[in-house]
């Protein structure tokens, strides 16, 4: 079939699995060409491991520290006559990739928070790899079913205290339209804590020392944003921001727990970059624009697997390795809140209009990455082609019904 972009609403429905394997393999080669990661990790599960900048750790450790890595995702294949989700086909490509490479690699498709996939996962490290030495939480789910329970939670993106208003960018037009939001209720920032906070990951590595599954020494991180003040009142201020607490008093919490092994947790703050996660988030389409901008200009842009090999090489294993910022984070957005960068993005942030827009953002570069999210919109790839959208599945499938095809393909339309 000949793939396009299908739109509805903010969601891009289709994804095309030849764009999708082209944005593996640069990711790959960019890590190749910057040489070995040194005194990077052996033996690597990341979790949450199918795009943004949990696939571009799991490429940064496997082709550049040469890691076996096991990976946790919820993907959708392609059903029918709809393609597979993005996510799926880039974690196809990874695990050829990384066969060819002569690497190991195992992929695990489920629902990260069950019981079930981390158990599943812990069977994997032991039978294949003993134990691992890094694991990286990169989950960036809008729903959590409740362990114990069964209870369904879901996040919401809301102001707290009082309401937001203001500008984001439609995709497809390139047209800025007003938005708003009301303040969020307690119990949405309670449900908003329970899927984005730190619990999920505090329960992933209780679960692994418990396995003792974890070699001394293990290194664990989790990914989170601050962002600029302009965003404040919708994301660090917001519900949001308040999962992104829970993340440090997670890190805490864990980091007591695994001095018992001689192990480090660390919450890793990156710079804002379009994942499907961030495109959701009223007023960060209009940020990212300037920021793109900006950066660019000042030759300091750089998108995820930049970002993850900056980190890798400088931060966690190179020769800054263990140093912390305040409240025992790991900067790595120290680009994006450059004063220079800063004030420019708060100069135009209250001037930017339709007639404007394109002179002071960078329209085109935030359509092309939100068209590369979804394997579109890369060079070299022949998008009137006639592809096969069914790939191979060679990944390790829970039987819940949280992943099967039909009832995945209800949670986006």
């Amino acid at each position: 079939m000949i793939i396009k972009p299908r739109y509805k609403g903010i969601i891009c429905t289709t994804a095309h699995p030849v764009g999708c394997h082209m944005d593996v393999k640069q990711q790959i080669e960019h890590i190749r060409a910057g040489g070995t990661i040194d005194h990077g990790p052996g033996r690597v599960l990341v979790i949450g491991a199918s795009g943004g900048y949990g696939l571009a750790s799991r490429v940064a450790t496997a082709f550049g520290s040469g890691a076996a890595t096991v990976g946790v995702f919820l993907e959708r294949p392609s059903f029918r006559d709809r393609t597979a989700s993005a996510g799926w086909y880039r974690a196809v490509s990874f695990d050829k990739c990384a066969q060819r490479a002569g690497l190991y690699a195992k992929s695990l498709n489920g629902d990260a928070y069950a019981t079930d996939v981390k158990e599943l996962a812990i069977e994997t490290i032991k039978s294949d790899l003993g134990q691992v030495d890094m694991v990286i939480y990169s989950l960036a789910s809008p729903v959590r079913v409740m362990p114990g329970t069964g209870q369904v939670v879901r996040s919401t993106l809301k102001p707290i205290g009082q309401s937001f208003s203001g500008y984001t960018i439609d995709i497809r037009t390139g047209v800025l339209r007003s938005i708003s939001a009301e303040p969020a209720s307690a119990r949405e920032i309670r449900d908003t804590v329970a899927v984005m906070g730190g619990e999920d990951w505090q329960l992933w590595i209780e679960a692994l020392l418990a396995a003792d599954v974890l070699a001394d020494g293990c290194i664990t991180t989790n990914y989170t944003y601050l962002g600029s003040e302009v965003t404040w009142p919708i994301y660090h201020h917001g519900t949001i921001g308040k999962a992104m607490q829970d993340l440090d008093r997670a890190a805490t919490e864990l980091g007591r727990l695994l001095a018992t092994i001689g192990g480090t947790a660390a919450v890793i703050v990156l710079k804002g970059l379009l994942t499907g996660a961030s495109s959701a988030i009223p007023g960060m389409p209009l940020y990212l624009s300037l920021l793109f901008r900006v950066m660019q200009q000042k030759g300091i842009h750089e998108g995820c697997i930049e970002q993850i090999e900056r980190l890798f090489r400088t931060r966690l294993f190179g020769e800054g390795a263990g140093k912390r910022e305040h409240e025992g984070q790991i900067r790595m957005d120290d680009l994006e809140m450059r004063p220079d960068v800063q004030e420019y993005i708060k100069h135009h942030w209250s001037k930017v209009d339709n007639d404007n827009l394109s002179d002071l953002a960078d329209l085109e570069s935030y359509r092309m990455a939100f068209l590369n999210l979804h394997g579109f919109g890369f060079d070299g790839v022949d998008y009137t082609a006639d592809v096969e959208p069914v790939l191979p599945n060679t990944f390790l499938e829970m039987t819940s019904a949280v992943v099967q095809p039909e009832n995945l393909y209800a949670k986006t339309e």
